[in-house]
């Protein structure tokens, strides 16, 4: 299918012009078609199918995957040229350029999606089968006029990120995660279960990671606030971060561990391994799905418990969704201190009874009166952020978990942001509010040596009010 000789073995010019097959589908460019007229583009399109036809018959892309990428790139450039000019094609430099790079980003890349993937601005990549591509960029979801070839096409580019992390998607498996290599989130959704099509989303991390002062530069959060979560990072409380899709819930967990101690040993469970922790110490694990045969697969759970066997002193849960909250609350609670992790919720109160959900969901006859006291036990402060309608996103709650009351677990809210408002052009008004209430862990700040920096915390949050 993809050509039957080894692209170093043949020279450019080793392809004749009478062999070049006829065009069979219609390419699209990968950079959207804005950049030139409709009839250029269309004579664009014309060629790039038959010099595209004409390279897969002169390669052997299964072997070009053994060499280096940017010497991939150089052979193809050189390939691509000379069956242009073997062909008499009329292209100015910027035109033959632009189809050397479609091509490479084809046989190479992510095809049409390779700029969208360059581009830092861009948080989201959605692909609603090969005819609408969305982005999602400054918290607003933008239709492009990027195209996919067909449903083939797309396809390939699915099965081509997912099979480089060891998994697959047919219609016997039709839904995946899987990452890209920069740390990208990817979910793939393939017929018959995507009625229109493949289904592709890509949840793009930024090349410059995320850090607290970033998120200041943003107004996700106030100084103090930063200040504290600093601490919090550091002084190793128990963290649940809750939020709704999207709110920035990883974001947020890799900016916190950067202010783990480097000494730390730290383990991470994640279904696609996605945190960038910046300590020296680290190990990752990732679950795996079942194989052709149905076996294999571990689970969530499985990682959470075995990482107990390996001597952690934090285990950090990319998300919790699952019977595997039981196992990490466990780990909280026999002195796996600093154990941090994600859920999805709505507020603080809600992210505790989806911990109650979670654990009944693996079968656990527990009274619910236990596992509210397993969970108090075991997790200090929630942090709720949320995306607003607006698309910006703020941390809304930093809350304590003091303990129980009866049957009930009780909450102290430490910061919170009320809206106020909103202005002329659709952006949402509000400010963050400190309590006044003396943090729960200001014991265990002192231990760890931040009691000063707790208090001017603190201090400087009271002067702000």
């Amino acid at each position: 299918m993809f050509g039957r000789r080894h692209l170093a073995a043949v020279p450019a010019a080793a392809v004749p012009a009478e062999s070049l097959p006829a065009p069979v589908v219609e390419m699209v460019p990968a950079s959207g078609a804005s950049r030139v007229q409709p009839d250029v583009n269309a004579r664009l399109n014309d060629i790039k199918v038959k010099v595209f036809n004409a390279l897969l018959d002169a390669v052997d892309l299964q072997e070009i995957g053994k060499l280096a990428p940017e010497a991939v790139r150089e052979e193809l450039t050189d390939i691509i040229s000379e069956i242009v000019n073997i062909k008499k094609f009329v292209l100015s430099a910027v035109e033959q350029q632009q189809l050397i790079g479609d091509i490479c980003n084809d046989i190479l890349g992510l095809g049409p999606l390779e700029p969208l993937v360059a581009r830092d601005d861009i948080a989201d990549i959605m692909v609603n089968g090969h005819g609408k591509v969305y982005i999602e960029t400054q918290g607003r979801i933008e239709l492009t006029d990027i195209k996919f070839r067909d449903d083939a096409q797309l396809m390939n580019i699915c099965q081509r990120i997912v099979t480089a992390v060891g998994r697959r998607v047919d219609e016997s498996s039709p839904i995946c995660d899987a990452r890209l290599a920069d740390g990208s989130r990817v979910n793939v959704i393939a017929p018959p279960l995507a009625i229109d099509g493949p289904t592709l989303t890509i949840r793009k991390f930024k090349r410059d990671k995320l850090t607290l002062e970033k998120l200041l530069e943003y107004g996700t959060c106030p100084p103090p606030m930063a200040e504290l979560l600093k601490i919090i990072g550091h002084c190793r409380i128990n963290v649940l971060i809750s939020g709704g899709t999207g709110s920035g819930k990883t974001t947020l967990l890799n900016c916190l561990t950067r202010y783990i101690d480097p000494g730390e040993r730290i383990i991470t469970c994640e279904d696609a391994a996605e945190l960038q922790l910046q300590q020296p110490h680290v190990v990752r694990l990732e679950t795996r799905p079942p194989n052709l045969e149905g076996a294999g697969q571990i689970t969530m759970r499985d990682l959470v418990r075995n990482c107990l066997r390996m001597r952690p002193e934090r285990i950090i849960v990319g998300e919790v969704r699952g019977p595997e909250a039981f196992d990490l609350l466990q780990a909280m609670n026999t002195g796996h201190d600093g154990s941090m992790g994600t859920v999805h919720a709505n507020n603080p109160r809600e992210a505790i009874s989806r911990l109650e959900n979670m654990i009944a969901m693996g079968g656990f006859t527990l009274p619910a009166k236990t596992v509210r006291e397993q969970i108090a036990g075991a997790i200090n402060v929630i942090i709720q952020v949320q995306r607003l309608r607006d698309g910006s996103r703020k941390i809304t709650h930093v809350t304590e978990i003091l303990g129980m009351e009866g049957e009930v677990v009780t909450l102290q809210d430490l910061f919170v942001y009320e809206i106020t408002g909103e202005d002329r052009g659709g952006k949402l008004q509000g400010k963050f509010r400190y309590t006044g209430l003396r943090p729960h862990f200001f014991d265990r700040a002192r231990y760890f040596g931040k009691e000063r920096e707790l208090v001017a915390a603190l201090e400087a949050a009271e002067h702000a009010a």
